[in-house]
């Protein structure tokens, strides 16, 4: 298949989950035997065209008109995805499938589906209404009826868990056949090689603390601030324990308050961004990974962290709901609750073998369940299913236009038949 990806972000372009999802997916399809030319959005000192081990990369600018507001910024960056795609296509041909990730490509996805006769299918990471707790603003609004938009004109549509499927099914009515469930992966050989390093350790806390690491973007509903809330009674009950939180956001100033108000500028320590590298090294050096969200469609970073061997701590909701097995590979706490949140922690800290045991079991879970080529089977399946689709919808308006021809054609005979009879009445 020659298959079209549509991101606005594509490594080293990170800004959330869709960037890793994209790129692992694509190198899996090529290995796969696949063609996959991704078209992103150009940020900062990147080629705007890279052969990406195999994945044929094209970034572009946004306008150099500035823009009123991000809705505005998006549009325009829809408008030179189009204008890309189709130079593309001049060059080298028409696609197979194309595949748009959030509402973010929805426009272009949308045009270039007509514009080009191509099958459309749409990953949807996350909405806009779990992301806010609903629909509030002007702003949130027109995202949410892109995000349907987009899902209307799809012919499949993926999402990452069966929680995100109940809610697509809730919010925009698609039918429960349309929406495929195929869940992220993570690249198995992220920490083959990754040992712990101890001197990359104590730059963040002492040999004698267990580092409580949260790993991803500050803002509000990955529940950073229930953590930092869930940190006094931790410290009550195991004081040799550090809080690290690894990320960037825009709720970082009012966390690096709340930090200081409860007095734990000694026990908690924001990194900002760290690099893929670090981020791998943190990782090993890690004790309890914790992910206490208030909506997660899915969880990588927890996936991540599973592989790499550390206990995780998760929130009862959405896709990590689902990764995790309660005492098996992982503990889960009450969403929103930092008392719970603080008793799942608790339970690993004090428990070696608890550690050992939910480690062992959730590497293994994650190398059968969440490895790219199951994910990339089912992400080729549901290509297939857009293309049986689009052929069948063609083939069913080919005979319906016949029979609209025919029955023209029969009404036309009959209207003339009867206009013939009245000329010989009026004459007889």
């Amino acid at each position: 298949m020659k298959i079209l990806m549509l991101s606005w972000e594509y490594p080293p372009r990170v800004v959330g989950g869709i960037s890793r999802v994209v790129h692992d997916l694509s190198h899996k399809l090529i290995s796969d035997g696949h063609e996959v030319t991704v078209v992103t959005y150009k940020d900062g000192n990147v080629p705007y065209f890279e052969d990406d081990g195999g994945v044929n990369v094209y970034r572009v600018d946004n306008f150099m008109i500035s823009p009123n507001n991000f809705i505005d910024w998006v549009m325009q960056l829809n408008f030179n995805m189009i204008a890309k795609v189709g130079e593309i296509i001049n060059e080298k041909g028409k696609f197979d499938v194309i595949h748009a990730h959030d509402w973010l490509t929805a426009y272009a996805g949308k045009t270039l589906k007509f514009a080009y006769n191509i099958p459309l299918v749409s990953t949807i990471h996350a909405t806009e209404a779990g992301r806010n707790s609903g629909i509030r603003s002007e702003m949130q609004k027109y995202i949410n009826d892109t995000e349907w938009m987009l899902t209307y004109e799809s012919s499949e549509v993926i999402v990452n868990s069966n929680y995100m499927k109940n809610e697509l099914q809730r919010l925009f009515g698609l039918p429960y056949d349309k929406i495929n469930v195929v869940p992220n992966g993570v690249n198995l050989n992220l920490f083959n090689g990754i040992e712990k390093d101890y001197d990359f350790r104590r730059r963040f806390a002492m040999d004698n603390e267990k580092i409580i690491l949260f790993m991803g973007r500050l803002v509000y509903e990955k529940g950073v601030q229930n953590l930092i809330a869930a940190m006094p009674k931790i410290l009550q009950h195991y004081n040799d324990s550090k809080l690290i939180i690894a990320g960037k956001g825009g709720m970082i100033d009012q966390l690096r308050d709340e930090v200081n108000n409860l007095g734990l500028g000694s026990k908690v320590y924001f990194t900002g961004y760290l690099g893929s590298k670090d981020v791998q090294r943190m990782y090993k050096c890690a004790d309890v990974a914790v992910f206490p969200s208030t909506y997660e469609p899915f969880g990588i970073v927890a996936l991540e962290a599973m592989l790499s061997g550390t206990p995780v701590v998760v929130s009862d909701i959405g896709g990590l709901n689902e990764i995790v097995d309660h005492g098996v590979t992982g503990m889960k706490s009450y969403a929103g609750n930092p008392n719970s949140l603080a008793d799942s922690i608790l339970a690993l800290l004090f428990d070696p073998n608890l550690c050992d045991t939910v480690s062992k079991n959730a590497i293994v879970k994650v190398k059968e369940q969440y490895n790219w080529s199951k994910i990339s089977e089912d992400t080729h399946w549901a290509y297939q299913k857009a293309i049986c689709e689009t052929v069948a919808d063609k083939q069913a308006r080919q005979i319906a236009q016949e029979e609209a021809r025919k029955q023209i054609k029969k009404s036309n005979e009959i209207t003339n038949l009867l206009s013939f009879k009245k000329s010989r009445q009026a004459y007889a």
